[in-house]
């Protein structure tokens, strides 16, 4: 069974004649364990899935099921103790007046964990901070150390699936590299599910097994990531954006 599934999902911003499809009839299913990318330019309706699966973005129909279990509009607290997204950029997802300590003990706190203190150190210490960065504000941060507590905090509910929204794009490329190999050892050891948005193909084919491609709010094609190293696609599109990648 898929830990994940997205049938016929349409996400659209306004109404009237001001309304604008973003993601129209998207399907897609993600088996436990597994990393599933979606790729295509900006404006191709990527993240706004993301933001839908999560409940950031309200006005859509279809289906999404986690586990199985279809995902009500509004979202139960016990949704996001299976579900966590890591967002774009490190630098706005972090409250500027939090201590890392305050951010991670605020979402163990609220996702009802008792022993606080020693879940903020072991968090820490799987993101590869340690005990050091507990008393650090985000400006005493580079952006790579930033993503990893933004990373640290999604882990924190303990949850089974991860949505990464383009994780590495604002950072050096220097750190780009060690932020996608901890996700990659993340989600091996805590047996965990990725969705993963990015305009790179490179990163794609480093850190997924299947991926979908957009165009336009549509998925046009899904393939596996060794017809991607294998410049494989059957799509137009797809074609294009592999070409353009060499």
């Amino acid at each position: 069974m898929s830990m994940l599934s997205v049938k016929d999902l349409n996400v659209w911003f306004g109404g009237g004649r001001d309304r604008v499809d973003a993601v129209k009839s998207a399907s897609f299913d993600v088996a436990e364990g597994d990393s599933f990318g979606i790729v295509g330019e900006s404006g191709s309706g990527k993240s706004t899935i993301l933001r839908a699966i999560v409940g950031l973005n309200p006005t859509w129909t279809g289906q999404i099921l986690v586990d199985g279990h279809p995902v009500p509009k509004r979202r139960p607290k016990s949704f996001y103790k299976t579900v966590q997204m890591v967002f774009q950029d490190p630098y706005a997802s972090l409250h500027p007046r939090h201590s890392v300590d305050q951010v991670l003990g605020e979402t163990l706190f609220l996702h009802g964990f008792s022993d606080i203190e020693a879940r903020v150190v072991k968090l820490l210490d799987d993101v590869g901070l340690g005990r050091d960065f507990r008393f650090r504000y985000p400006h005493q941060l580079s952006g790579g150390q930033r993503q990893r507590v933004a990373i640290a905090r999604a882990l924190a509910p303990e949850p089974r699936i991860l949505l990464l929204d383009e994780p590495t794009s604002a950072l050096d490329v220097s750190v780009q590299a060690e932020i996608l190999n901890l996700l990659t050892d993340l989600r091996a050891e805590h047996g965990l599910t990725y969705v993963m948005v990015s305009h790179d193909l490179s990163v794609v084919g480093h850190m997924c097994s299947r991926l979908a491609v957009m165009k336009d709010g549509e998925i046009v094609e899904i393939m596996d990531v060794a017809d991607l190293r294998a410049m494989q696609a059957k799509h137009p599109y797809s074609q294009e954006l592999l070409a353009a990648s060499v």
